[in-house]
């Protein structure tokens, strides 16, 4: 068998290695989308109130954020929930977080500081309203709470902001018509199947693990917020508009409603970090949350309503630099 001049071996050989380079540079494109390498750093994500929905998105996003930047830090703090959180990012000592919607607008409306820095990263999920008494209570409205003991939430949380706005929409003062106290989730299930409350609001993501042994015993039941007393907030205007009325599905809490659907209202979380947070690293996390949605959703229920149709309506905030950035990359 004739054996190959030098010459040509050489060309294969050279045209090998060409062709060895370009795979390789594709199957880096794969990996790395953004043609880079990851960005690398600390970041600090403000979450919730232990045993709430906040603190659980944090803390699955942070390990979906590890394994697609492996050299980014993340450091979780634990909040009163959503009005700590928006004043934590705007004022710097936070970078990102999640709030609801009603409590953006009101910091924004209070010209809170920092209150223009503010920038969307992607719409999450909806928090539902949430009013809960022991199973043989009395309370069947809200109207029954006067004179009750109530948890309200804790004093910088958008349960508070809520609860207070619910209330006064029913006629009742949430300082002189019921005895409010600042109990969270981590501890107003306790105090109520200890008779030590008599009702506490949560605004959160279905199912809350906060309310997971207390559901199981069936201890407990939801009472109605109807679309009548939402229609009563959307005449006060301004952050109200981000509440709708809503039916909180029977699958949230099979235990406690027995197939039933309550009627409550719902509002919108969004993602959210300054205009100043580095536009690479914002688009980054943008597409670490849009493609972790079922690795996340699979612990949390709530983030399997993430959605990239949806994700980019952030009022009202506008999107961050890097995160419209990803949209657009994705646009079809």
């Amino acid at each position: 068998m004739p054996k190959l001049s030098p010459r040509i071996g050489g060309r294969h050989a050279l045209q090998g290695a060409a062709v060895g380079a370009v795979v390789l540079g594709l199957l880096l494109w794969w990996l790395l989308p953004l043609g880079d390498p990851p960005p690398s750093g600390t970041i600090v994500f403000s979450t919730g109130a232990p045993r709430g929905v906040y603190e659980e998105y944090g803390e699955r996003l942070r390990t979906e954020l590890g394994r697609d930047m492996p050299g980014l830090k993340v450091k979780l703090m634990n909040s009163a929930g959503s009005q700590e959180n928006v004043q934590r990012v705007a004022t710097g000592k936070a970078d990102f977080t999640i709030a609801a919607a009603d409590a953006v607008e009101t910091y924004q409306m209070r010209h809170g500081a920092g209150a223009g820095r503010l920038r969307g990263v992607a719409r999450l999920y909806d928090d539902y309203m949430q009013l809960i008494v022991a199973r043989d209570s009395d309370v069947t409205s809200i109207a029954d709470l006067r004179h009750k003991r109530v948890a309200t939430g804790l004093p910088d949380s958008g349960v508070r902001l809520m609860a207070n706005r619910v209330l006064q929409a029913a006629g009742i003062d949430p300082v002189k018509d019921i005895t409010p106290l600042s109990y969270g989730i981590d501890t107003g299930p306790n105090q109520l199947a200890a008779g030590k409350i008599d009702a506490f609001f949560w605004s959160g993501g279905l199912p809350t693990r906060g309310l997971a042994a207390l559901a199981r015993e069936g201890a407990f039941k939801f009472v109605p917020i109807g679309a009548d007393l939402v229609s009563r907030l959307h005449a006060d205007g301004d952050a109200a508009r981000y509440y709708r009325a809503a039916e909180m599905p029977e699958s949230a809490y099979p235990t406690v409603q027995h197939g039933a659907t309550v009627p409550t209202m719902a509002v919108s979380n969004l993602l959210m970090t300054r205009a100043d947070m580095d536009p690479r690293l914002t688009e980054w996390v943008t597409r670490t949350v849009i493609k972790s949605r079922d690795g996340i959703g699979a612990h949390v229920h709530s983030a399997q309503l993430v959605d990239l149709r949806t994700a980019i309506y952030t009022d009202p905030l506008p999107l961050q630099t890097g995160a419209r950035r990803y949209y657009r990359s994705v646009k079809p």
